[in-house]
């Protein structure tokens, strides 16, 4: 390789919750650079979470901690070349990686509900996901489905 690997920066954590999670999250929420819109919205989001919830002993943060941890894969298919023929190949993912899947399909899946503002969106897809439902949820299993279906390409791994 010519290039050096690019230095993690680090991230710092959001003002209402210090944590470090929410503030990648927010970046992958943001949309032209509009920081503080996207704070906003992850905020009001995690009120809505607190007015809906069903269980009284977890707070919404913690809500949105289960509904990323369920929405994580756990392995996914890489295609490669063998012999002329393109295989599915089942891999490990990284952990950084699965953390940033999480979060891409949360919000992916979120942005497509049609409810009425993005706060809203996403505090129904993140109560969907903490009960191992709703979109986001599919695709992991769709994902290690796949992964499962395509186990005996595994020795292709490289």
């Amino acid at each position: 390789m010519r290039k050096r690997q690019a230095k993690k920066r680090p991230l710092l954590p959001d003002p209402k919750f210090n944590d470090q999670l929410v503030t990648r999250f927010v970046n992958m929420m943001m949309w032209d650079g509009k920081k503080s819109v996207a704070f906003k919205i992850f905020y009001d989001s995690i009120a809505i979470i607190e007015e809906k919830k069903q269980d009284d002993e977890k707070t919404g943060l913690e809500i949105w901690k289960d509904a990323l941890s369920n929405v994580m894969p756990h392995v996914e298919v890489r295609s490669r070349r063998v012999g002329g023929a393109t295989f599915q190949i089942p891999m490990q993912i990284r952990p950084d990686r699965k953390v940033s899947t999480a979060m891409k399909w949360l919000i992916s899946f979120a942005r497509k509900r049609n409810e009425k503002s993005m706060a809203q969106k996403l505090a129904s897809e993140v109560l969907a996901a903490a009960k191992e439902e709703g979109a986001a949820v599919k695709r992991r299993v769709d994902t290690h489905k796949m992964a499962e279906a395509n186990k005996a390409f595994s020795h292709f791994r490289f």
